[in-house]
């Protein structure tokens, strides 16, 4: 990262509250189900659903990464792999993007289809999860900028 401190310190807080995002992501995926007269509805039985959780996942994998690189160069005071932290914080953001469309994207296309709203709470657990997927995907930008910002002061 960037020599200052408070650029990395920031980058360790946005890292550890998009790790809280999308820990309390998954909890809420994961157990998004409903049964209603017989008809079971879980969160696996869609693909879309499926892929938003190998995001969490992923992000949730990556992130322990990087909070453990920001953790290693605050302590040792060291400049830290700037080009890891750049693609790597361009790739988590484009992942968590992209899976927040396609949770809100599924969620009002199934929606849609339960107009007397029988499955209500099956949508604001993935409506929920998505959000919670939305705000680490602000977080992971916000880091994603400061990384910019300290690529370019690269000597």
């Amino acid at each position: 990262m960037e020599n200052s401190s408070g650029a990395r310190v920031t980058c360790l807080i946005l890292r550890i509250l998009t790790f809280v995002f999308l820990f309390i992501s998954f909890f809420v995926l994961v157990t998004t189900s409903q049964t209603v007269e017989s008809v079971k509805f879980h969160f696996n039985n869609f693909h879309t659903y499926r892929y938003v959780l190998a995001t969490i996942i992923i992000g949730i994998v990556f992130n322990l990464l990087q909070i453990a690189f920001s953790l290693f160069n605050i302590v040792k005071g060291a400049t830290g792999t700037i080009l890891f932290d750049f693609f790597g914080d361009k790739f988590l953001s484009y992942l968590l993007a992209t899976g927040t469309a396609a949770g809100f994207g599924l969620s009002v296309d199934l929606q849609t289809l339960d107009p007397d709203d029988y499955f209500g709470t099956f949508f604001d657990k993935a409506y929920a999860a998505s959000a919670l997927l939305l705000f680490a995907f602000f977080c992971s930008a916000a880091v994603s900028i400061i990384s910019s910002f300290a690529l370019s002061k690269r000597p």
